[in-house]
């Protein structure tokens, strides 16, 4: 994955590397080339404007493609490679672990489409509290919630690809 590129970076990518890039952070074809086609950025609160913006324009089939690529909750516990992304979450207690996925599937099942959650610093247990809510949401309003947590792990990737503000120390 393309870690620490810093915007600068991103900005001056051949186009074929910029789409590329992005699509590690949003795993969609369509919205990496949207975002890399909208470059320069000016800044990084400009590239996740666009990123919003542009996740928010898909169709509906889209943005259940998308669903479908990430992975589901706990599939990689504590994994650092997926840190804040709910595949990462765990917990010792395997009855909490066990509610989690017993919610997760009445969720599935209630609305017809995977769950997704931007887990943060979240942890399992605060996970089960918001899942449990999302189930009394109407489909339409769950759809909403749901481009908003996707634009949530967006902008963790993106911020995770272009690395910290000023980039990194040098040695």
């Amino acid at each position: 994955m393309h870690q620490g590129i810093g915007l600068e970076g991103l900005n001056t990518l051949e186009p074929k590397s910029a789409v590329s890039a992005l699509f590690e952070c949003c795993h969609c074809v369509v919205l990496a080339d949207r975002l890399a086609k909208g470059r320069p950025y000016a800044s990084r609160s400009d590239l996740f404007s666009v990123a919003d913006h542009e996740l928010f324009c898909l169709d509906e089939d889209t943005v259940d493609r998308l669903l479908a690529t990430h992975l589901g909750v706990g599939a990689r516990p504590k994994s650092k490679a997926s840190e804040g992304e709910q595949c990462a979450l765990w917990d010792p207690d395997h009855m909490v672990m066990g509610r989690l996925h017993a919610l997760v599937g009445e969720y599935e099942a209630h609305f017809g489409h995977s769950f997704l959650v931007y887990a943060g610093e979240h942890t399992a247990q605060e996970i089960i509290d918001v899942v449990a809510q999302r189930l009394h949401n109407d489909p339409e309003t769950e759809r909403k919630v749901l481009r908003n947590e996707l634009a949530k792990v967006h902008r963790h990737r993106l911020e995770r690809m272009l690395g910290p503000e000023g980039g990194y120390p040098l040695w």
